[in-house]
């Protein structure tokens, strides 16, 4: 069972889609004008109506938006939240360190993290054992021997 109500096809998105899906997130939705209006607001963009219609029905295709005509303009909403997309993301990224698989690459992968990073690392492990411990993978010992196994 997924932790996530829902899974977009596609996980990679360009720079032009991950701004457009902050926009959609800032807002809880909108139609391509707010959109390509929010975008133009920097004046050093330039950017036609065309090509965020594209950009939006791209996103639709990869599963992140879901669209619903209103009146006579559509509206685009985002399939999950922007904390979900961040979860998501993480996911796939953690996955894809652990499928190097090789203990060496990703012990000098560690070795270059800084003490935050460190620590914050520590923490992931406490919550991952933890949930271990919940689903009862690790009865019959104790969290302190769990601890040496870091």
């Amino acid at each position: 069972m997924s932790i996530f109500s829902h899974r977009p096809k596609t996980l990679s998105l360009g720079p032009l889609e991950t701004e457009i899906l902050e926009i959609i997130w800032q807002h809880n939705g909108g139609s391509a004008k707010l959109i390509h209006e929010q975008i133009l607001s920097n004046p050093d963009r330039e950017l036609t109506y065309a090509s965020v219609s594209t950009v939006l029905n791209r996103l639709v295709a990869k599963g992140w938006l879901s669209r619903k005509k209103q009146r006579r303009a559509f509206v685009w909403q985002p399939r999950l939240s922007q904390r979900e997309a961040q979860v998501l993301q993480a996911h796939h990224q953690v996955k894809q360190l652990l499928a190097v698989g090789d203990a060496e690459i990703v012990a000098a992968f560690a070795d270059e993290l800084d003490n935050a990073s460190l620590d914050r690392f520590e923490a992931m492990a406490q919550r991952l054992k933890a949930a271990r411990l919940q689903r009862g993978e690790g009865a019959g010992s104790s969290p302190e021997e769990n601890n040496d196994h870091a």
